[in-house]
């Protein structure tokens, strides 16, 4: 007849085939009762539940641990370590905790069936008449979201195992393309689930597109620091616990996310710094060759050996442990001082963190200093030295006295 809606055979049969269960269920409890009691039929119904919450996830390891010994030992256990191996852990959570469910609904509903609460088929009949052209949708709904699960895990498993095999992939871009992969699956999963239950897919798409134009606009500064970041996985200025100065900042690289990175200074403070601000300055990495090298300003006195000062000051660097041999330590004269000629070291360091770089200069410092000692090599401060002028004012000669007394005259003034 025109116009009336006719069920497919697969509705048809579904919804037959569960008020069928259903009947047989109850009257399967009608004749438990009948025999035995509600009282006893009472108790194997909590007994049920108890071993639905208590036996079955033992129940469950066991047969996993056999079924994984099986496979070790039979012809078909390569394809069957092959499905284990798609089979997330999450999944496998997943179908206990759903039988676990489905006891206890059936528990509840025989619970109210032996105390004749309720009649099962009479109110079941016209949820399932109803729902049965949903019921295939409803499945393959369920059918695509563990699908979901299933390739979220084995995306994130062939990342590990690529992280693995190249020894530049960093966990910033693991990271990332861990949460792309993800985010890109489940939005195909979600389409297709639209798309399964006939809803205009089209219509929402443009609405979408309406709402990321507003979105952008509102939130520029988020979506650059997001671009930023995958500039900065592509790029990689910078690791995890490399020592890195960005713009004025200075410190540990602790942690780098997908909008901002973060950085630990020599005070202990945590520095979160945006990814587009740092795109935008310069980044000095200190440990990404992982040698640095390191200078230091020396003065000997003006009457010292400078080329017996210099190699004196480059021995003393090579022996020193913090000090790598290559490339070696140099010492370069550098520039008349006012109190001494300026000797500049130059070592090298390797793993360069900031306490090796403290620890290395401290024992330059000892070390030369005790090298010169024993050489008698002065090391001077800043000194002055006066001179008299042959002519003064009034036809006297200025001598050292009269310097001498300028210079306390100066001072007492000063005081």
């Amino acid at each position: 007849m025109q116009g009336t809606a006719v069920p497919t055979p697969e509705s048809e049969i579904t919804g037959e085939q569960i008020l069928g269960l259903v009947e047989e269920l109850q009257q399967f409890l009608e004749r438990l009762v009948a025999a035995e009691g509600r009282l006893t039929a009472t108790i194997l119904l909590l007994l049920v539940l108890f071993l639905s919450v208590v036996v079955m996830p033992a129940l469950s390891e066991r047969f996993r641990d056999s079924l994984s010994k099986w496979m070790r030992s039979g012809r078909m256990g390569r394809g069957l370590e092959w499905l284990a191996s798609l089979t997330p852990t999450s999944f496998r959570g997943i179908l206990l905790r759903s039988a676990q469910l489905t006891v206890l609904v059936l528990v509840v509903v025989s619970f109210l069936v032996v105390w004749d609460l309720i009649d099962v088929v009479d109110a079941a009949a016209p949820i399932i008449e109803q729902g049965s052209p949903k019921l295939f949708a409803t499945a393959q709904t369920v059918l695509l979201v563990m699908l979901a699960f299933v390739l979220s895990d084995q995306l994130k498993r062939t990342i590990d195992r690529l992280t693995l095999a190249l020894d530049d992939f960093t966990e910033h871009q693991e990271e990332i393309l861990l949460r792309v992969g993800q985010v890109t699956i489940f939005i195909a999963i979600g389409i297709t689930i639209l798309a399964v239950w006939g809803l205009n897919i089209s219509g929402l798409l443009v609405g979408a597109g309406f709402l990321g134009i507003v979105v952008g606009f509102a939130a520029r500064t988020t979506l650059g620091s997001l671009i930023a970041g995958f500039v900065l996985m592509f790029s990689r200025p910078f690791t995890i616990g490399d020592w890195v100065v960005i713009g004025e900042q200075e410190g540990i690289v602790t942690e780098i996310t997908i909008f901002n990175t973060r950085l630990e200074n020599f005070d202990g403070e945590f520095v979160v710094i945006p990814n587009d601000r740092v795109g935008d300055q310069a980044v000095t990495n200190r440990s990404q060759k992982g040698l640095l090298r390191l200078t230091m300003d020396l003065g000997v006195d003006y009457d010292t050996d400078v080329e017996r000062a210099t190699e004196l000051a480059q021995e003393t660097m090579a022996s020193v442990e913090e000090v790598v041999d290559s490339p070696p330590p140099q010492v370069v004269p550098k520039s008349f001082g006012d109190s001494a000629i300026i000797l500049e070291l130059r070592f090298w360091i390797d793993h360069p963190t900031p306490p090796r770089k403290w620890q290395a200069i401290s024992a330059i410092v000892q070390e030369v200093k005790a090298a010169f000692d024993e050489e008698g090599i002065t090391i001077p401060f800043p000194q002055r030295t006066f001179q008299p002028r042959e002519g003064g004012g009034d036809g006297e000669k200025d001598g050292p006295e009269s310097a001498i007394r300028s210079v306390n005259a100066e001072s007492e003034d000063g005081q």
